[in-house]
């Protein structure tokens, strides 16, 4: 199921010439692979009812419209989730559902798997303003910080956050926070910083720019916990992780397999490694031995409970990513680390290898046929094991 934007440029950032996604061919050619029929549709949202009633004839859907992308063609999100909802209610499997992407894209995924191996257990999670502040003052008082907001994406929202004094209680809950302490922050998405007062904080990550947040550089609006927990209003406060400036992980995921390891180290001096960041990226393979610690409490101790702890009866995603970040003091032993969860996605994840396909100003003509022939073949891999792995799931 893919999403014709008529109002951008070769229908979206994500379209090849064909008016397909970039990497739409591998995936459809994986499920025909593995002996099922696979067929392109496109939602239009003038012919809603139609679509649905088309939908409701196969076995399962896999979705890869990119967030935002319905809303820009002038339909309304809401209404193709109920949808979807609607036919998973009639036993028709959808990767991902409505339900998955919101519990798992959502920041406060990682309070719910902060138990596991892969979390962190001082992971908190903020819906209105007194909890925040309240909450904040007490955790920034005793060590360094990280605060995600729910909604941002490239790092938008994420701020690291220390005491410029350095006065750090010694056990948790001795103390919080006075409203004049001032805080060192970057934000994650360009690495840029900015000195706030804790009030001036709060009041961004409440109400935005007013006359009592202060002058604030990011490209952001603040407003985090607008609308209200139901509306996705909601701040994450994690410890921060010293060692995330050695770079993240990001785990590659077809179903319950790995199928691929990257490490983004970020820009000398910078936090984030976000792309477009000057960060470096590193490529390996499943079976990395500097990583196997986290491998294997990865997919052999907590796979199967991630779902559950997100509140979810449902098949793990066919195609997604997780990031990790170092929790270890620096010179534990390999062998010995404790990676955390930093996020999950499982939102229309591409197929990097494909990218050749799309189009754009200086490529208007881009297709498949534009991707070199080695990494087809690797799309091509990926793409069968997603069809085995949607076989496999449909056939229980």
């Amino acid at each position: 199921v893919q999403i014709y934007v008529r109002s951008q440029p070769f229908g979206g950032s994500d379209k090849s010439i064909s008016g397909h996604r970039y990497d739409s061919i591998p995936i459809a050619n994986g499920m025909i692979n593995a002996g099922m029929s696979c067929q392109l549709i496109h939602y239009v949202h003038e012919e809603h009812v139609q679509f649905m009633e088309v939908c409701k004839q196969f076995h399962a859907l896999v979705v890869r419209c990119n967030p935002g992308q319905i809303k820009a063609d002038g339909g309304d999100q809401i209404k193709f989730d109920t949808g979807m909802r609607e036919l998973r209610k009639k036993g028709i499997q959808i990767w991902p559902s409505p339900d998955v992407m919101e519990q798992m894209g959502a920041k406060d995924a990682l309070c719910k798997v902060a138990k596991l191996n892969i979390g962190l257990e001082d992971t908190l999670a903020y819906y209105t303003e007194a909890d925040f502040s309240a909450g904040f003052k007490k955790t920034m008082a005793f060590q360094p910080r990280v605060i995600k907001q729910n909604r941002g994406s490239s790092g938008e929202g994420i701020w690291i956050i220390k005491l410029k004094s350095g006065d750090y209680c010694k056990t948790y809950g001795e103390r919080s926070c006075a409203d004049d302490e001032v805080l060192e922050m970057m934000e994650a998405n360009d690495n840029h910083a900015e000195e706030h007062t804790v009030a001036e904080f709060v009041e961004f990550c409440v109400n935005g720019r007013t006359d009592k947040s202060g002058n604030w550089t990011s490209k952001g609006t603040g407003k985090y916990l607008e609308g209200g927990k139901q509306a996705g209003g909601q701040l994450v406060d994690q410890r921060f992780c010293p060692r995330i400036v050695e770079g993240e992980l990001r785990y590659n995921m077809a179903g319950d397999s790995l199928v691929g390891i990257i490490h983004k180290k970020p820009k000398e001096g910078g936090i984030s490694a976000v792309s477009g960041t000057g960060s470096i990226y590193t490529f390996y393979g499943p079976d990395e031995p500097l990583f196997v610690n986290l491998t294997e409490n990865f997919l052999k101790r907590d796979m199967a409970k991630i779902m559950p702890s997100l509140g979810l009866d449902e098949p793990i995603p066919l195609w997604w990513t997780t990031d990790f970040i170092n929790a270890s003091p620096p010179g534990t032993k390999a062998e010995d680390e404790k990676w955390i969860v930093g996020e999950f996605n499982c939102s229309c994840v591409g197929i990097s290898k494909c990218l050749p396909a799309y189009c754009k100003t200086d490529t208007p003509t881009a297709n498949f046929c534009d991707i070199p022939p080695e990494d087809r073949a690797e799309a091509k891999r990926l793409g069968d094991l997603m069809g085995q792995k949607a076989l496999k799931i449909l056939g229980k």
